[in-house]
């Protein structure tokens, strides 16, 4: 068994939303995809998740066409079917019909399997204020680290 390699990163995500609680879903994805995804031709920004018909899907997320590929390739921004258990999707149903989270895809990798995976967060939208105070928390926290490396050289 090999280890996990990381695809793409949903960085605005953790900006945007405050994620609340994570998991993790296979993608079923046709021959050219796996392909492309492999190469990192992928981008999850402003993808999301959605709940269907009892089933979960992947909105809007970006596979680029794999160029290796003739007649037979993908659409690049097709819905894929993420794969759960009946059970975790009922609980993100539920979740996210009564208290108003959003399903946001956070990372895509490859598990040591060799399988793709992504992994879902069950977020809710933060208020301007609400950023501005984790930037300014930020900052202070690398103001500390600086003071006290600095404080460590003199």
């Amino acid at each position: 068994m090999g280890e996990e390699k990381t695809i793409a990163l949903n960085r605005r995500a953790r900006y945007e939303y405050s994620i609340e609680d994570t998991i993790e879903a296979g993608i079923v994805l046709t021959g050219t995809e796996i392909k492309s995804l492999r190469a990192g031709k992928l981008n999850l920004s402003d993808s999301f998740a959605r709940i269907e018909r009892s089933e979960a899907w992947l909105v809007g997320a970006h596979i680029a066409p794999w160029e290796g590929a003739s007649r037979y390739n993908h659409e690049a921004k097709r819905d894929r079917k993420l794969l759960l258990h009946r059970m975790e999707i009922d609980q993100l149903l539920g979740k996210t019909k009564a208290k108003g989270l959003t399903l946001i895809p956070l990372r895509v990798y490859i598990d040591g399997r060799g399988r793709a995976k992504v992994e879902i967060g069950l977020a809710r939208g933060k208020q301007l204020h609400d950023r501005r105070r984790d930037i300014a928390e930020r900052d202070a926290r690398r103001q500390m680290d600086r003071d006290i490396a600095e404080a460590r050289k003199g």
